[in-house]
């Protein structure tokens, strides 16, 4: 494999976690204390899986940064039982352990946002005995795959009620909010702020369910259906699975396609139709398209599961970048462009 081959599969995540790791602990821990859950948990995951980074590379990322800090503004953030493994893991227990005490003390969050930073499990067991209303409130403020995630760890009984809660959910009271706050604020440091007060709705849940295991999302769907047919039509036509990727522009691909590592894409691809394979391979270069065509013939049988997990992963990337604005999903309840 090229040098250049090589350099190309650098995503913007890994080029921050290479320059993060070529930093002094102090630095790191300086730069992540200004992400955010998800972005430490994206950048700390890459951290995590680098392995044999060349002085080329190293050098690549140095220049870039150079060329781009004077417009550079923030990273990201993730889940406070998570980041310490995941760090752990990447830098050693003896060097993460300072690091990790420098991001995850000490933070002016309230009670709600304190939940962004724990692992789903910990969510679900904070909330598991709360009223089914609170419940509902917390799982619409988390970021829709954390919100997924902590709906799993409930029975169906109860997914249920809280998915149908959050869709009727609209606005909370400020004075609710502030009390929430208080309560959680026991158990976790942090000022309070109450001023994000609407949350919830149809489109909170089709978010939410998009970030389900298949099996889950499709026992859920079943039972909304049963309970409320319009309901469930509504939240089917906002959610935006795999296939839709079909819908999106060949320039939202393109971009896609460049933060997408090539294992993923093969393992992805190995259980989607052929509309959406001729989608990528039309907007690849020949060379790469005929690299990709031979990496999923060789490739032998694969896991449902596994082809599962890699959609997932190239549907939350295409969901950040959407939100970032880099792209235009095109789903079943997309806004109509004009």
């Amino acid at each position: 494999m090229s040098e250049n081959r090589v350099q190309a599969k650098l995503s913007k995540v890994d080029k921050a976690a290479i320059l993060l790791l070529s930093l002094g602990e102090t630095d790191a821990a300086q730069v992540l204390r200004h992400l955010g859950p998800k972005e430490v948990q994206r950048v700390g995951t890459a951290m995590a899986q680098m392995r044999n980074v060349q002085k080329a590379q190293i050098e690549q990322v140095m220049s870039e940064f150079v060329e781009i800090v004077g417009d550079q503004t923030s990273l990201g953030v993730g889940s406070d039982g998570y980041i310490r493994k995941m760090l752990t893991q990447a830098l050693g227990e003896d060097k993460a352990g300072g690091l990790i005490d420098r991001i995850l003390l000490g933070g002016n969050t309230s009670g709600l946002d304190s939940l962004k930073w724990m692992e789903p499990r910990a969510v679900a067991d904070v909330i598991r005995y709360e009223h089914p209303q609170i419940q509902a409130i917390v799982v619409a403020y988390l970021d829709p795959d954390q919100a997924g995630e902590v709906l799993s760890h409930f029975d169906h009984k109860v997914r249920l009620d809280i998915v149908l809660r959050v869709s009727s959910l609209n606005t909370v009271q400020p004075a609710a909010l502030k009390e929430l706050n208080l309560i959680l604020e026991k158990q976790f440091s942090g000022s309070t702020n109450t001023s994000r007060a609407s949350l919830g709705g149809v489109k909170r849940a089709a978010d939410i369910m998009n970030y389900l295991d298949s099996s889950i999302e499709g026992q859920l769907m079943d039972a909304i259906r049963d309970v409320d047919e319009d309901l469930s039509s509504q939240i089917d036509d906002l959610m935006f699975v795999f296939d839709n990727l079909a819908e999106v522009d060949d320039r939202g691909i393109q971009v896609l396609l460049r933060e997408v590592s090539s294992d993923v894409l093969v393992m992805a691809l190995k259980g989607a139709d052929d509309g959406i394979k001729e989608k990528v391979f039309k907007n690849m270069s020949k060379r790469a398209g005929e690299l990709l065509r031979d990496d999923l013939e060789a490739k032998g049988p694969v896991r449902v599961s596994d082809v599962e997990n890699a959609q997932k992963e190239i549907l939350t990337i295409a969901r950040r970048m959407a939100e970032a604005g880099e792209i235009v999903l095109g789903s079943k309840g997309g806004e109509e462009m004009i």
